[in-house]
């Protein structure tokens, strides 16, 4: 069970960590922001390279490093949509009075570049991967841009918590066009399919016929998908979102006060 304990250890820490140094980055000052940026572009760079490098490696090195490389890809857009470099053409708050779809096509104006930017981030790594022996790159991405898909629905729809405090001051608008409700129609049904989804993951780790390689690789994939799961947990359960991630919020200059324009209107 060593392999599967290492794997499970490996991607906690990199969820945790890299969750963290994101929001410390996009919490230093504004003129650090073009440097953070920079960077993480040299780094997508050096990750889709990654990423083409491993796609037929089906050894468990192999299957680190492909996961590390997506995570990376993945990074970049959280880092471009925090920073606010590559967020929508809407930059303000939900307009009062907004219902229905008329909310939902101003909630998708305030994101559409950072939505075509995930669109594009995975015709990449698709393309780097096709037909590949090596899985594993892809299916961590798939699993990020769904498990992330799925929240930003729910907190549209509406649930508990609405993570405020992960906003940064330049995206703070976004706070109004959430919802705070118990919870909405789509969060069981969210919570059911991924982990319907992660247990034929781990079915697959765990199967007798698995090579070293695909066994760490659906363990990796498995737990990120299961933290991914954890996430949602957050947004309905009476627990601070932020508290794993608090190290990460101190570079910000004051504590971040929840938005008081969070609608309760319905979708």
């Amino acid at each position: 069970m060593a392999p599967y304990a290492a794997a499970v250890a490996y991607t906690l820490l990199v969820w945790w960590v890299s969750t963290g140094a994101i929001l410390y980055l996009d919490g230093l000052p504004r003129r650090t922001h073009r440097w953070s940026m920079a960077g993480a572009t040299a780094v997508l760079a050096g990750a889709l390279y990654g990423l083409a490098l491993t796609a037929n490696d089906t050894s468990v090195a192999g299957a680190y490093a492909a996961f590390t490389c997506a995570v990376l890809v993945w990074g970049w857009q959280e880092i471009a949509f925090l920073l606010g470099f590559v967020t929508g053409p809407r930059r303000a708050p939900c307009p009062a009075g907004l219902r229905g779809w008329q909310r939902a096509g101003a909630a998708l104006q305030t994101i559409l570049h950072h939505e075509l930017a995930l669109l594009a981030l995975a015709a990449a790594v698709a393309a780097l991967t096709w037909k590949g022996a090596n899985p594993v790159g892809i299916g961590t991405f798939a699993v990020l841009w769904t498990m992330r898909q799925s929240a930003k629905l729910n907190l549209f729809l509406g649930v508990r918590n609405l993570g405020e405090a992960f906003l940064p001051e330049q995206l703070r608008y976004l706070a109004s066009y959430f919802a705070r409700k118990p919870m909405n129609p789509l969060f069981p049904l969210s919570i059911l399919a991924s982990t319907l989804a992660a247990a034929l993951v781990w079915q697959r780790a765990l199967a007798d016929d698995a090579g070293a390689g695909a066994a760490v690789g659906h363990a990796l994939v498995g737990t990120m998908l299961v933290a991914a799961i954890l996430e949602h947990a957050f947004m309905v359960l009476p627990l601070p979102m932020d508290a794993l991630w608090r190290w990460g919020l101190r570079s910000r200059a004051a504590p971040v006060v929840p938005a008081t324009a969070a609608r309760q209107a319905d979708a």
